[in-house]
């Protein structure tokens, strides 16, 4: 019999002193999503395109309202710190200097995805909705669609909606501010 296989997961704790002791480096691109340290994929033009463009889009319209977080952590229990392309964070004077967000700082999650579609689907958004994240938007490039996950309930999200070209959608938190999917979506 082959004995099994042990994984050893980390706290946030545990992760910042390994990028403090320079185990890890602050410029690595890397999670930590329940516990297991997940490097993350090197970012395609279209991704960071896509990123920037998203930036634009609610920096123009919401700037006033939230603070803008982009490929920034939110700290998510004990042994969640994942790295959303972009956070609508509620302001706050000192903009998160004494701390990382958390979940109840967040206002809306967007995920950019091609090659991580997958698993954002699959690891990030049981993480969020667990976590009690209202809303939770995936772009994807893939498709050519925003995903839209609402309603966190027993780490699922109960309402999804898939929106195309033609469409638009604000957040929930602010239903004035309309996208249109075309102006999210990088085109080629």
């Amino acid at each position: 019999m082959l004995p099994q296989r042990q994984r050893k997961t980390f706290t946030t704790d545990e992760y910042h002193r390994m990028i403090e002791t320079g185990i890890l480096k602050e410029d690595d691109r890397l999670e930590l999503v329940r516990g297991e340290i997940i490097y993350m994929a090197p970012i395609g033009s279209h991704h960071a395109a896509c990123v920037k463009r998203l930036n634009r889009l609610f920096a123009r319209t919401l700037s006033e309202m939230v603070i803008l977080g982009v490929q920034d952590p939110v700290s998510i229990g004990e042994d969640s710190e994942p790295e959303p392309d972009i956070t609508l964070l509620k302001p706050r004077p000192d903009f998160y200097a004494e701390r990382h967000p958390r979940s109840e700082d967040v206002f809306l999650i967007v995920e950019v995805a091609d090659t991580s579609l997958e698993s954002d689907r699959r690891e990030k958004l049981p993480l969020y909705a667990r976590a009690g994240i209202g809303e939770v938007w995936i772009v994807n490039l893939r498709d050519g669609c925003v995903e839209v996950y609402s309603e966190p309930s027993g780490g699922k999200y109960q309402g999804i909606r898939i929106l195309r070209k033609g469409s638009a959608i604000a957040p929930e938190a602010f239903p004035d501010t309309e996208i249109s999917v075309e102006k999210m979506l990088i085109l080629s």
